[in-house]
């Protein structure tokens, strides 16, 4: 897991590093810089934009190390006179001791400035984290005349200039740069899109900062190497656990097969189709590895966890045990009541959600992720299904993004596969460690069989997709994951 920090949590943790005596401002600055660097190629001419905080404290000891380095470096200002303040002004008098000159033009495109010499390379350090609005005056002028010269050769230092930190729906900046330098930790505008479209590639800076032993505590995390069930040498069928299906009306036959086929390749060791009579013969032609039986209202031994809801199944039978209900199962408003239900995951798409909860569809990637957040304060789990799907709840109050996946999945049954792979990872649930804090198991399987079903995308490419395409690279990548890790 990645942690991803709010601009108030970066401020804070640094704040504490530098009254706790474990590093001076100065020197995360000076490591910042010296991060930045690395990323800017050798032998081209430098401009270097520095604002008036301490993201301009950032350009300028960029612009002294460069021209240390033997680069041509030029500095520009958005003011005839800046007055720097901290650690800003200490890196203007440092850049001026070397003999570094500081220039300003309101028309950096009309004076000749900008684009000459060919090949010049731009350093955005006009504003970070703590300058939250949209760009204007000479700032605006540099954006505009940049994105038509530099399109290729641009960093901004932490984020572009023009970007808020927190609000992957703000106003985009001019698109100028081709990479962002993030300073210490992955800020919400480097993951969330679309905001995250305008930073580029992002390479994280590492920063003398302790996460772990500060009292931070990021409410937002990126999924990355979740776990995965580790089986013994001896286990068997039923170590792996019993997925029950409750899936698939007349004409939906392909829904039921799809969450059986996303059940049984995730690891699942039994899965039991349970559909009305009439569709039985042709889902047991399509998914031989299952037991597919005729739905009589009564749940069958054995089972381990329950999947109800693909193929249009809007009934939900008593059952004590864990549960994975597709949205198409649950009722205008009833989200509440399973959210509040341990061991319990829902898994709606945007639309679904708003249904669910009584609330209006959400307008963008903030109030999706507020919705969501406001909404999952109890035990049970929220899979919110779409670009950057979300994974919330279980008692606790991190939100987890997931980043994989692409356009490609948004066809009719994907949904239907990744709802299987989640009740098969409920299934092994006993057998995944080495992730997951004690009680976050539920979360954990939703967290996984997003992270999973999205890397299938991205390994298949970009384009469109069959959910039969995804249950053919399932296998595949889970072998490559497997051949990873201790056995």
């Amino acid at each position: 897991m990645i942690p991803i920090l709010t601009a108030d949590e970066m401020r804070a943790l640094e704040h504490w590093a530098i009254e706790s005596g474990k590093v001076t401002s100065l020197e995360l600055q000076e490591a910042a810089a010296e991060g930045a660097v690395k990323l800017i190629p050798e032998n081209v001419p430098v401009e270097v934009l520095a604002g008036p905080g301490n993201n301009g404290g950032d350009a300028l000891a960029v612009a002294r190390l460069l021209k240390l380095r033997g680069q041509q470096v030029r500095v520009w200002t958005l003011t005839p006179e800046p007055r720097w303040k901290g650690d800003a002004a200490v890196q203007a008098e440092r850049w001026r001791a070397i003999g570094g000159e500081i220039g300003f033009t309101e028309h950096p495109y009309s004076d000749g400035l900008v684009g000459h010499p060919p090949g010049m390379f731009f350093v955005d350090g006009m504003f970070g984290i703590g300058t939250n609005r949209p760009l204007d005056g000479v700032a605006q002028a540099w954006a505009t005349d940049l994105i038509t010269c530099w399109l290729e050769d641009g960093i901004a230092l932490d984020l572009p200039s023009g970007l808020h930190p927190d609000d992957p729906d703000g106003e985009k900046p001019l698109s100028y740069v081709h990479a962002t330098a993030c300073f210490g930790f992955l800020k919400l505008c480097h993951l969330l899109k679309p905001a995250a479209e305008s930073c580029g590639t992002v390479h994280v800076i590492p920063l003398p900062l302790d996460l772990d032993k500060s009292p931070i505590h990021p409410l937002h995390w990126l999924i990355d190497d979740p776990p995965l069930p580790h089986p013994f040498w001896d286990t068997h069928k039923g170590s792996k656990g019993h997925v029950g299906i409750l899936a698939g009306k007349e004409g939906m036959s392909g829904a039921a097969v799809l969450a059986a086929k996303g059940a049984l390749r995730v690891g699942a060791g039994l899965v039991t189709v349970l559909v009305p009579a009439s569709i039985r013969a042709e889902v047991a032609a399509q998914i031989p590895e299952a037991m597919v039986q005729v739905w009589n209202g009564a749940i069958p031994r054995g089972i381990d966890v329950l999947l109800v809801g693909p193929g249009g199944v809007d009934e939900i039978p008593d059952w004590d045990g864990p549960l994975v209900l597709d949205a198409s199962a649950l009722k205008e408003g009833d989200g509440p009541k399973w959210m509040a239900r341990r061991d319990t995951i829902i898994t709606p798409h945007p639309g679904e959600f708003a249904r669910l909860f009584r609330l209006p569809k959400p307008a963008g990637t903030k109030e999706r992720l507020e919705q969501a957040k406001a909404v999952a304060t109890g035990p049970g789990v929220l899979l919110l299904k779409g670009a950057q799907s979300l994974i919330l709840g279980g008692e606790n109050q991190k939100a987890w993004i997931n980043d994989t996946g692409h356009w490609g999945l948004a066809t009719g049954g994907t949904g239907d596969f990744l709802s299987g792979m989640v009740a098969g990872l409920v299934a092994q649930r006993s057998l995944m460690t080495g992730w997951p804090a004690e009680g976050q198991e539920m979360k954990c399987c939703a967290a996984t069989a997003a992270w999973l079903h999205g890397k299938c995308a991205d390994r298949l490419g970009l384009g469109p997709l069959l959910p039969r395409d995804l249950a053919e690279e399932l296998p595949k990548l889970l072998r490559d994951l497997y051949a990873g890790r201790p056995a």
